[in-house]
């Protein structure tokens, strides 16, 4: 798969592993993002790239000796005692600046606690004559390294890149497909470059599914476990959260009564969860993140969502190669299930857009009661910079809908929402297909081009 993206990430390490010293470049981020890839594509013949594993320190020294050694004649015929040993040796026998990447460094820093301080110490000396960059998956372990105010690479390095999915429009490109098309494979793969390449390698976006999915010998049908590994002793509680979510539980109390725990006993497994990526809390528009009591736990991100979504709750078949049957239950629940990433895309492409002249504010989803007896809920909801206009969305993922009803309805249902007094609503549509063309009707195209 070609390599897209990461535009500004690759000009950062550039501008970092060139400036006027030697510095220290720290990269982290889930698996499967392609920050490898990325590194080695700043990386020149002269540079030295090292892949860590979890054997003992003094094998580890002379691998990364004999790595050296292909750029450095004769450096691998030392043994070198110790980590330090190694790297003032590097020093010493450095000429021209060159930059050395330890990828997997959590792997290093487990079986040799002492080489923090030890890289502190060579930063610090300011003696140092070559770029270190360092690069993990266990996001956990690298926050602690460079972020935590106690760790010894604290404040050291010139860059932190933390690594996110690519952006769907890039999906688009490698796939070379419609945009409607690009939100179905988006809302299964999501912006992960390796499961990109594994789509590519099937000729439909049903037959991936059924191939590496819906299949006990598939290639991603342990994939979450694999995740987990890098950040959490209990792999168990975490994948039974994201289970139950994934599956209609969003509300704490509601994961509490399902996983048969006491709420209170959840919330610190979830915080992390939230932190480390693999669920969100939504609260809806308007309401303080940090007061809101209506927060709903979800998900994060396409492949996890779909994962426990629909392989999880139907393993059992899956381990007896019913794929077929499987296969049947989630198309019929396909739609459904990509109009509410649908719903999201939207959300990000409204946000700190020009909308018919006005500019909004950062979208989101709104529901609640307006009376006793009645309930709201809006797709997608955003303030004006002005705070004079209200933009109220709603979206479908389906065909032939009947605009004018929708509008309507949708116009009805803002006007009773508690926060429109005194607000211009701006009704939209976000429609997967529509004959007709309207200022106020966005089809995929119009939303992936604004992202």
């Amino acid at each position: 798969m070609k390599f897209v993206d990461r535009i500004e990430e690759k000009k950062r390490l550039e501008t970092a592993l060139s400036g006027e010293s030697p510095s220290l470049v720290v990269v982290y981020g889930r698996r499967r993002l392609g920050k490898s890839t990325l590194i080695k594509k700043v990386l020149s013949s002269s540079d030295v790239y090292y892949m860590a594993d979890q054997t003992e320190p003094s094998h580890q020294v002379a691998l990364l000796a004999k790595e050296i050694g292909l750029l450095f004649e004769g450096f691998d015929h030392v043994i070198y005692p110790d980590w330090y040993a190694l790297f003032e040796a590097l020093n010493i026998r450095t000429s021209e600046r060159f930059t050395l990447c330890l990828d997997e460094f959590p792997y290093l820093a487990k079986s040799s606690p002492e080489l923090p301080a030890l890289m502190q110490k060579l930063v610090d000396s300011k003696k140092l004559k070559y770029n270190i960059i360092i690069c993990g998956s266990s996001q956990q372990l690298m926050k602690g390294l460079t972020l935590d105010s106690s760790s010894p690479l604290y404040g050291r390095a010139s860059q932190i890149l933390k690594l996110a999915p690519i952006h769907i429009r890039y999906f688009q490109e490698v796939l070379e497909c419609s945009a409607p098309q690009a939100v179905e494979e988006y809302a299964v793969w999501g912006g992960v470059p390796r499961y990109w390449e594994i789509r590519l390698q099937s000729n439909s976006l049903q037959e991936a599914i059924m191939y590496n999915l819906l299949n006990a010998q598939g290639t991603l049908y342990e994939e979450p476990y694999r995740l987990f590994i890098d950040d959490m002793r209990d792999i168990v509680q975490a994948s039974t959260l994201l289970s139950l979510i994934g599956n209609g539980a969003n509300r704490l109390s509601e994961i509490a009564v399902r996983a048969n725990k006491p709420a209170t006993s959840l919330s610190g497994p979830l915080e992390k969860l939230i932190s480390l990526g693999y669920l969100e809390r939504e609260i809806p528009f308007g309401e303080s993140p940090r007061n809101s009591k209506k927060g709903l736990h979800k998900v994060a991100g396409p492949f996890m969502d779909y994962y426990f979504r629909f392989v999880v709750p139907n393993r059992s078949l899956i381990e007896l190669g019913r794929i077929d049957a499987v296969m049947e239950e989630v198309s019929l629940r396909f739609n459904s299930y990509v109009s509410w990433h649908w719903e999201i895309l939207c959300r990000r492409a409204i946000s700190g857009q020009i909308i018919m002249g006005k500019r909004y504010g950062l979208a989101s989803r709104w529901w609640g009661n307006i009376s006793r007896d009645e309930q709201l809920e809006i797709d997608v909801i955003a303030l004006s910079a002005d705070c004079k206009s209200l933009l109220v969305g709603e979206c479908k993922w389906s065909e032939d809908e009947n605009t004018e009803r929708l509008l309507r309805i949708l116009s009805e249902k803002a006007n009773k929402l508690p926060f429109s007094q005194n607000k211009k609503i701006v009704p939209v549509l976000f429609l997967k297909s529509n004959k007709k063309s309207a200022d106020n009707i966005f089809l995929p195209d119009q939303v992936l081009g604004m992202m």
